[in-house]
């Protein structure tokens, strides 16, 4: 049994990219680079004009806030890993990290669900949605979708801190709150972690379920209008995309450690580990800025500015 306080953990995902970790490292850095220029893009955009001061312009802003806090959760630690010969981080760093990447990932499906409900009355109650959708009601919408995962969270993190561990090896390339308690002494003392972690999934398979009728009612009501269909396709494919590709990317990696081969190597077990940091981070804003036709058009007038 191991003094959790002055613990520190091993991450073994890394062990098989030391011929390749300068070559690893500055692609990685490249593609965090990018992820920083295209999500830091949108947000100035839409902070700086005020034409879109709007809902779902704001929800957007939102989205892409939290691609940059969960990623800055793993890049950083990851960047610093492909440099060192020991791949090591504190108990309580551990710790800080799966709650970034976890309260992260739960709050781009809570985010997912309030755009749902916008598109939801943009369409289908056009002449009461600036009375619901008001300034007030956003930004508890926003509140929640940010507060309530964070905290969500922090349960499952704070009851895995008090788990004593035996062993200080992760077979990952980061820290989640799956991979600390397998390392548990006593898995007869995780009962409590299983039941609350089941409890969190159940509510999120809810906001997954209220999204999934939100756009078949959505696309029922625009079935009979053609101006209506245009502004489902314009609107609310983008979100339709982003939730696809969230939900594809997050559950490949429990998918394969339920079902999958254990003889895949290393490299590509840590690539679907990490797919949902990957794709979805620099997919959206690129999904958004180029099918929003007004924060498309205002990149390009800024691009055109700066080159005249």
């Amino acid at each position: 049994m191991m003094d959790n306080v002055s613990l520190m953990l091993f991450l073994s995902g890394l062990n098989e990219t030391k011929n390749h970790q300068f070559a690893v490292f500055f692609l990685a850095l490249l593609y965090y680079c990018v992820i920083l220029l295209v999500n830091i893009s949108l947000i100035v955009t839409i902070i700086l004009d005020k034409n879109l001061h709007e809902p779902m312009y704001v929800l957007l802003c939102t989205f892409c806030m939290n691609g940059l806090y969960g990623t800055t959760g793993f890049y950083p630690k990851f960047l610093w890993d492909l440099l060192s010969p020991v791949h090591v981080i504190s108990y309580a760093g551990c710790l800080v990290q799966a709650l970034v990447i976890y309260s992260f990932a739960t709050s781009d499906l809570s985010i997912l669900a309030v755009m749902a409900y916008d598109r939801y009355l943009a369409i289908c109650q056009p002449l009461e949605y600036h009375a619901i959708m008001s300034k007030q009601k956003l930004f508890y919408l926003v509140s929640f979708s940010w507060i309530t995962p964070f905290c969500i969270v922090a349960v499952n993190i704070f009851l895995t801190s008090r788990l004593k561990l035996c062993s200080s090896y992760i077979r990952r390339l980061l820290c989640s709150n799956w991979t600390i308690v397998t390392l548990a002494c006593f898995p007869a003392e995780t009962l409590i972690n299983n039941i609350i972690a089941y409890i969190s999934i159940i509510i999120y398979v809810c906001h997954g379920f209220f999204i999934v009728w939100s756009y078949i009612h959505l696309i029922k009501t625009c079935a009979n209008s053609i101006e209506k269909r245009a502004k489902f396709m314009q609107t609310c494919v983008p979100h339709i995309t982003s939730l696809v590709t969230f939900l594809v990317t997050i559950l490949f990696d429990p998918m394969h450690m339920r079902f999958g081969s254990k003889d895949l190597p290393q490299n590509l077990q840590n690539l679907i580990a990490i797919e949902f940091l990957i794709i979805p981070p620099i997919v959206n804003p690129l999904i958004y800025g180029f099918k929003l036709t007004k924060i498309r058009n205002r990149i390009l007038g800024f691009v055109y500015i700066k080159m005249k």
